[in-house]
């Protein structure tokens, strides 16, 4: 199968459409798949439901898709830096599902693997709680969270090989690894794309059969969420 396509609007072509569930890995701006968010910015798609760790900040990452109105629905563990977000949450503009940050990746990797429920703790005796199902076991109290099964994932990685054989690189692997399972299709952009062969397979952190369709998206600017700096002591 030709996976590898020349840029992010082919990789998507087809896939898209209104009212469509995206799974989108990253962790504020790191590892985030920038090509891919421009494209579907520019393919002008809308009522998204979106489960992401955040969404980006204010017109950078996920934020470009709030800035242009395209999602409906975010499923999200933390917004705090992104002021539209919270604009348009409180103003009920934007539907939330606040999900704790260990939950959310369970839920993908279980969405991933065929797991369509599981019980956790986390979350017991607060909002997150509220409506959903409490069993106990050995004495404690748990809850059920459904996995998540999306209709595209769009990841970042950072070397792949020719067949979709791909790693990440440090903590950029983050919410990657579990969010490309959790879909029918993912797509992946990368920063280097190798021969077959190239990988020591020991090292491989997504197989290639998760990935249905890549793009190299380097050269990359790499941004910064927040710049801290001091000022020189003088000698």
């Amino acid at each position: 199968m030709q996976k590898i396509y020349p840029d992010a609007a082919a990789a998507l072509e087809g896939l898209l459409f209104d009212g469509m569930t995206l799974c989108a890995g990253g962790f504020g701006l790191c590892g985030i798949p920038e090509r891919l968010i421009d494209a579907i910015q520019a393919s002008g798609v809308k009522d998204l439901t979106i489960a992401s760790n955040n969404a980006g900040i204010d017109n950078e990452g996920l934020g470009k898709l709030l800035r242009t109105r395209q999602v409906k629905k975010m499923i999200s563990s933390y917004v705090g830096e992104n002021k539209e977000f919270e604009r348009q949450y409180l103003s009920g503009e934007l539907e939330v599902e606040f999900c704790p940050q260990g939950t959310l990746a369970e839920r993908c990797r279980a969405g991933g693997a065929g797991i369509p429920g599981f019980y956790t703790k986390t979350g017991v005796g607060t909002q997150v709680a509220e409506g959903k199902e409490h069993k106990e076991f050995d004495g404690e109290t748990y809850i059920l969270e459904r996995g998540i099964r999306a209709d595209l994932s769009i990841i970042k990685g950072w070397r792949a090989d020719e067949a979709g054989n791909l790693t990440f690189r440090k903590t950029a692997r983050n919410f990657n690894q579990p969010a490309a399972t959790a879909a029918r299709i993912c797509v992946a952009e990368v920063e280097e794309i190798v021969p077959v062969g190239s990988l020591d397979p020991d090292a491989i952190h997504l197989p290639s059969i998760y990935v249905k369709r890549m793009i190299l998206g380097a050269p990359y600017d790499k941004k910064i969420e927040f710049r801290t700096t001091r000022q020189r002591e003088a000698a």
